[in-house]
């Protein structure tokens, strides 16, 4: 039986309802909702952009159905032409585009100057437990040296992107460094953790892809996931269980687990044992950004990979940076032949930017070279033991962590920027942490330790918290 005819006077029908009704109305997003048309967008937030929008629409409609909406058109001309009176049409500039910031949640840029474990705001000298510089090397006289007599026989900039004529020899020379260092086959330099990461997962992710995310995860590797138009899955912070789940709901072809190694705002680390584990039973690859572990974990400053035994393992794929323990800027990727010889090819954050000036990577070799000596990284360690020791001992309510950063939570905004100040006050830089950076009711001071700072500088930082928090 042929069932098509009976319905579609119905349908005839209900557009005749649908016209007579919207004709009654003046408001235009109801007629165009009743309609089935596209809604109005969120940039029309005015009245007289709304009567725009509708008005060219009716425009371009009556001209192929002038005998159905002509009645409808002459309606919204006459809407057009009421006048708005000024306070309703705000205009849509530079100066208004941004909803304001919460002064508590306003960030501000600080013009100040370091000076190993000294940094200078506002015109004064304050003990610094604020930077990544863990090792102290952005002011060893090695790192500063090579660099400036780099500077004198190569000038500054690299002049283009390395596929242009900005590749310079020290660059493939740090990369060959690095990859020996860190037990790879290769690494390819980028100028930046953030492109770094961006750049690796658009590279690697397409569409059929689908991602696994830590919910803690870096920036970086949030955005990178969302840009790299793969399917992100996110599971709660350092759940494995939870991820096994999510891996055997989703058991695609393309599979990568991205995960950071030590996380910036908690100081905690990945179980990478577990995850690689994970990448080989569920056939996936394994995306590691280690850039606080690198220079602080492993027995030779390798990182989480090196503490766990996992270095140059074909599944994972792992990002570093000069701008943490290394004491510069730029980030590298390590990996496979394989892997990085398709970056090479693919990696947009690193074809279209200017390349790693020759200057940054002669500091780093010497960078590296001041790591693998052993001694900056022994005397990070004993500071860490000793402001770990001393916490537990004046009760401080420390989150765990056996890394550089050690974060205080007191909960709301207010009690962080109060104790923040006070410190400021009695000489010590340790700026509030609060959201969005971290969750909601976790605002913190994040302190964070370096070879540099002396057992006395320490003591006194542990004593005004124990004063100001107890």
């Amino acid at each position: 039986m042929h069932l098509a005819p009976p319905f579609r006077p119905v349908r005839k029908a209900r557009r005749r309802f649908l016209r007579r009704e919207a004709a009654k109305k003046d408001d235009c997003r109801g007629w165009m909702q009743r309609l089935g048309l596209k809604t109005i967008t969120r940039r029309a937030r005015s009245s007289q952009q709304s009567v725009g929008c509708v008005t060219g629409l009716a425009q371009k409609t009556q001209a192929g159905c002038s005998s159905v909406f002509s009645p409808l058109t002459r309606r919204f001309a006459e809407v057009d032409s009421t006048p708005i009176p000024p306070s309703m049409t705000p205009v849509m500039d530079s100066r208004n585009w941004f909803d304001d910031v919460p002064t508590e949640r306003r960030r501000r840029l600080l013009r100040s100057r370091r000076d190993g474990g000294r940094i200078e705001v506002d015109g004064a000298r304050l003990l610094n437990f604020a930077a990544n510089d863990y090792l102290g090397l952005s002011h060893h006289p090695e790192v500063c040296r090579t660099a400036v007599q780099s500077i004198e026989a190569d000038g500054f900039g690299s002049g283009a992107s390395r596929l242009v004529s900005g590749d310079a020899p020290l660059l493939h020379e740090l990369e060959a460094r690095l990859a020996a260092w860190k037990g790879c086959e290769e690494a390819l330099l980028v100028g930046s953790g953030m492109l770094a990461n961006i750049g690796l997962l658009d590279a690697l992710a397409d569409r059929h892809t689908h991602l696994f995310c830590d919910r803690l995860n870096h920036a970086s590797l949030v955005d990178g996931a969302r840009l790299s138009r793969g399917k992100v899955h996110r599971y709660s912070h350092l759940d494995m269980a939870g991820l096994t789940a999510l891996l055997r709901r989703n058991d695609d072809r393309r599979r990568i687990l991205v995960s950071d190694g030590v996380f910036s705002m908690d100081g905690d680390c990945v179980d990478l044992g577990v995850l690689l584990d994970l990448a080989d039973a569920h056939d996936a690859l394994l995306v590691l950004d280690d850039a606080h572990g690198l220079g602080v974990l492993g027995a030779n400053g390798g990182g989480l990979s090196e503490e766990s035994g996992v270095q140059g393992d074909a599944r994972l794929v792992e990002v570093g940076t000069f701008g943490k323990a290394l004491g510069g800027y730029g980030a590298f990727i390590l990996g496979t032949h394989e892997m990085i010889e398709g970056l090479r090819q693919r990696l947009r954050t690193m074809i279209f930017s200017t390349a790693v000036p020759a200057c940054a990577a002669a500091a780093m070799l010497a960078a590296l070279t001041v790591l693998q000596q052993g001694d900056v990284i022994g005397r990070l360690r004993e500071n860490i033991d000793l402001f770990v020791e001393r916490a537990k001992v004046l009760g401080l309510p420390l989150m765990p962590s056996r890394t550089a950063i050690q974060p205080l939570v007191l909960g709301s905004d207010e009690a962080a920027l109060d104790v923040s100040g006070r410190l400021r006050a009695e000489g010590f830089f340790v700026p509030a942490i609060r959201p969005p950076t971290v969750p909601e009711g976790t605002a913190r001071l994040r302190i964070t330790l370096s070879a540099v700072h002396g057992a006395d500088d320490i003591e006194a930082l542990l004593s005004a918290l124990g004063r100001m928090t107890g």
